[in-house]
């Protein structure tokens, strides 16, 4: 798919995603702004899944370890036909499936139940150690946040991919600087993260995480360096795509009221013109 097609269904899945946040009253509306185009880019053009058989043995597996930008998720499984569009009016309504964090016995096409931050690696290091055992060559990606990379967890997981050799690992970091209720530097200051991560033995990559070019490229399998687990970290905004949003911490978890809601969509539906 080219990268004018997949900047298009980006900008649909964020119309959505305002949408049903405004309509619900709930939502990480910030963080979904910002992993829309890393989750565009892996469902529309790098992994390969089948909605008609989204248990297939073969297919790729995504982790979404920042649960709580599920909403995001489950407007690209939509898009992508795992299931129906007019599914995501009911998100966080009594008795729907589409609930706050992801849950795999109740979503197709979600790989692993996740909410608690620092889980969604350490499940990504089993699957692809799993494929390695079974001499498989599907891949599994991890999407985590910057803040949750304060979790030792990561790094524990970070350690074993390492030492496992799991080039079929890609850990992309959705690196928007913010996490909830302060900015990156103020809480536990990672960055830079990129010379940590190659320090554990990974293969890493900095990339403008909205560029649709630079991340179909890192994502590539033509990237992958042989023996060693792959760290893209994807810099990003936090509200991308809507001004006063953008880069706001505040964002993190809030609903917009209806003045601000018009104007984002404005904002939104100007930009894929």
């Amino acid at each position: 798919m080219e990268t004018h097609d997949l900047r298009a269904i980006a900008n649909k899945i964020r119309r959505r995603d305002l949408r049903a946040v405004f309509e619900a009253g709930a939502g990480h509306i910030g963080g979904e702004m910002s992993v829309t185009d890393l989750l565009t880019a892996l469902y529309f053009h790098i992994m390969s899944v089948d909605p008609k058989s989204p248990r297939d043995p073969d297919r790729d597996r995504l982790v979404l370890s920042k649960g709580h930008t599920a909403l995001a998720l489950y407007i690209t499984l939509a898009e992508k036909g795992f299931i129906p569009p007019e599914e995501i009016s009911t998100f966080l309504k009594p008795h729907s499936r589409l609930n706050g964090h992801p849950n795999r016995t109740k979503v197709p096409g979600v790989e692993t139940n996740t909410g608690p931050l620092g889980h969604g690696l350490p499940v990504g290091v089993g699957m692809a150690k799993a494929a390695k055992l079974d001499g498989a060559s599907w891949r599994t990606f991890v999407i985590t946040g910057d803040g949750e990379m304060q979790e030792g967890s990561n790094w524990e997981a970070i350690m074993s991919a390492a030492q496992f050799g799991l080039d079929n690992l890609t850990l992309i970091i959705d690196h928007n600087r913010l996490q909830q209720g302060a900015r990156l530097a103020d809480t536990i200051n990672l960055a830079p993260l990129a010379p940590k991560l190659a320090a554990f033995g990974w293969a890493v990559e900095e990339i403008d995480g909205h560029d649709m070019e630079q991340i179909c490229t890192a994502l590539s399998p033509d990237t992958i360096t042989p023996g060693k687990p792959k760290c893209i970290v994807a810099h990003t905004n936090k509200g991308q795509g809507i001004s006063f949003m953008s880069d706001n911490v505040a964002w993190h978890h809030k609903v917009p009221t209806e003045e601000q809601y018009k104007q984002a969509m404005t904002e939104l539906e100007e930009a894929a013109k």
